[in-house]
C-alpha cells in the first residue's frame, strides 16, 4: 500500500487516489482546483472563497479553526488535507482517528513547492504540479532584485493591532518584495502604536486579511508614522501559499516594487 510522508513527517497510506477529499485550507483548496480535481474535492471550509464556483457548490464544512465534525462524517472523506498553523489541533487529531490526514506547513517557497509536490503525488497529479512549480520557480527567479531595502511592518488585525512576524509565509513573501520585517520577535506580535511609532518602518503595509482593512484605516496609521509610506494589499498574494504564487511575482512587481 503507498505510503506518503506530510510535512509534519508523518506518514498515512492510501490504496488508490482519494475520490473524496476535504480540504481544509484556502489556498490548499484553490491548488486542488488548478490540479484538475473538479470532482474529487467533496468538501472545504467557509474560507474556501476560491473558486466561487466551489465556494458556491461545494459541502462547506465551517471554519478553518471551528470545523464541524458532524457534517465531515456524513461526507466520509477518503482523504483530508490540513495545515498545522491553520487548523486547530485538536479537532485534527480528532480526525486523524477516523481519516487518512496529510497536513501541510508552509514558512518558506521551498516549503510551498514541497507541499504542492506532495498533494500532487498524493492525489495522482504529479505531472500538473510538477509544471505548477516549474512555473512558480521560474516567476520567482525572474523578480528583480530590489534596489534597495525597505523597513516595513505587516499588518493584518486591529483591535488590538496585530503584525506578521518571524516564521510566517508572509515574512517571507517580504523578503522577495526587499521589505526587512521590524516585528521578529513572535510569529504574531501585538503592535501598539507606541511600539510602531519607535520602529519608524519605511513602509506600513495594511493587508486585506484575515482583518479587511480599508481606505478609512490609513489615516490611524499616518497619525502615528506621518512619514511612511502606507499602503493597502491584497493579502492573498502575500499568505496564499498554493497555485495563487503563480500571480504573486506579477503583483509584486507592479504594486510593491521601488
Amino acid at each position: 500500500m503507498p505510503e506518503y510522508r506530510d510535512q509534519l513527517n508523518r506518514t498515512i497510506t492510501l490504496d488508490r487516489a482519494p475520490v473524496r477529499i476535504l480540504s481544509l485550507v484556502p489556498s490548499q483548496t484553490e491548488l486542488l482546483f488548478d490540479l484538475g480535481l473538479k470532482n474529487e474535492v467533496a468538501g472545504i471550509t467557509s474560507f474556501c472563497i476560491r473558486p466561487e464556483a466551489w465556494y458556491n457548490s461545494k459541502t462547506r464544512v465551517g471554519g478553518t479553526k471551528k470545523l464541524d465534525l458532524h457534517k465531515i462524517r456524513n461526507l466520509q472523506p477518503d482523504l483530508v488535507i490540513g495545515n498545522k498553523e491553520e487548523n486547530d489541533r485538536s479537532q485534527i487529531e480528532e480526525l486523524m482517528t477516523s481519516y487518512p490526514v496529510w497536513m501541510s506547513d508552509v514558512k518558506t517557497l521551498p516549503d510551498a513547492l514541497d507541499m504542492i509536490h506532495g498533494i500532487g503525488n498524493l492525489c495522482a497529479r504529479s505531472s500538473q504540479a510538477d509544471e505548477i512549480t516549474r512555473q512558480i520557480t521560474n516567476r520567482f527567479k525572474d523578480l528583480p532584485t530590489p534596489k534597495t531595502e525597505r523597513k516595513a511592518a505587516y499588518f493584518i488585525w486591529r483591535k488590538p493591532w496585530m503584525a506578521a512576524g518571524q516564521g510566517t509565509f508572509i515574512n517571507e513573501m517580504m523578503k522577495y518584495c526587499g521589505l526587512t520585517n521590524c516585528f521578529m520577535d513572535s510569529r504574531y506580535p501585538e503592535i501598539s502604536f507606541e511600539i510602531l511609532r519607535k520602529a519608524n518602518p519605511q513602509t506600513i503595509i495594511l493587508s486585506s486579511e484575515p482583518y479587511p482593512f480599508k481606505e478609512k484605516h490609513l489615516l490611524e496609521f499616518q497619525e502615528v508614522c506621518p512619514k511612511s509610506e502606507i499602503m493597502l494589499v491584497d493579502g492573498e498574494f502575500f499568505s496564499w501559499y498554493g497555485s495563487r504564487l503563480l500571480n504573486a511575482p506579477e503583483y509584486f512587481r507592479e504594486h510593491i516594487f521601488k
